[in-house]
Order: C-alpha cells, then sequence, then structure tokens
C-alpha cells in the first residue's frame, strides 16, 4: 500500500512562485514513476508533470512549460516529489495532485493519462489571484 500526502499550496498572486511537495511512502515506491495533475472545477483532470524513477527524465505539460519543474527526493521506502511553480498565472488556480505510477520508466506519452496512476493524494490547493 502506498500513502501520498501533498503540501505547500497557498494563495499567491499573478507571476509569484510556489513550490509543491508530495511525499509518498510504502515498500519500493522509492522505485516507481509518479505524476503531477490538477484539476480546477467544472474541468477535467490535466496532466501537469511526470518524473521518471530516477529523476532522469521529466515531463511537462503544455500549459506549464517553461514555468514548472517537477524533481524527487528517494529514500528508503519514501520518496518527495517536488513542484515548483513559478511565473503563475490565474489559470494555474486548481487542486494539484500527486500520483505513483508502479513503473520505473513511462511508456511512450502514457505519464499524461491519468488512468494508469495507481495511487493518489488528496491534493492541495493553489489559487492565484489577477
Amino acid at each position: 500500500q502506498v500513502q501520498l500526502v501533498e503540501s505547500g499550496g497557498g494563495l499567491v498572486q499573478a507571476g509569484g512562485s510556489l513550490r509543491l511537495s508530495c511525499v509518498a511512502s510504502g515498500r519500493t515506491v522509492n522505485k516507481y514513476a509518479m505524476g503531477w495533475f490538477r484539476q480546477a472545477p467544472g474541468k477535467e483532470r490535466e496532466f501537469v508533470a511526470a518524473i521518471d524513477w530516477s529523476g532522469s527524465r521529466t515531463y511537462n505539460g503544455d500549459s506549464v512549460k517553461g514555468r514548472f519543474t517537477v524533481s524527487r527526493d528517494n529514500a528508503l521506502n519514501m520518496v518527495s516529489v517536488y513542484l515548483q511553480m513559478n511565473s503563475l498565472k490565474p489559470e494555474d488556480t486548481a487542486v494539484y495532485c500527486c500520483a505513483v505510477r508502479q513503473v520505473r520508466y513511462y511508456s511512450g506519452t502514457e505519464y499524461i493519462d491519468p488512468g494508469v496512476y495507481d495511487y493518489w493524494g488528496q491534493g492541495t490547493q493553489v489559487t492565484v489571484s489577477a
């Protein structure tokens, strides 16, 4: 069983920055790929970023390229995944969730599909004011 807890959300002005954290715990969780998604009210869940188990490969959604960076720190039976968000815009307002995909490396572009992920956190709210 894997548990995920996100933190770091809050209210920020447009142009500002936030750093989200996701701590995932569980046996061998440090060997899994992880992703970040967001969902705004009335909208579908949107892919934000993903990272393979070692951190050597990262991926970003088109709407956040050049502004958001994903990284991770692996430890025994635990992993911390970070989402550094810069140049925030009001349209970035959403609940941000991290998720675990029980593979080391993504296949093709599967990282954008929320359906391939095995475990999810509860999410943290990010609100960007104009």
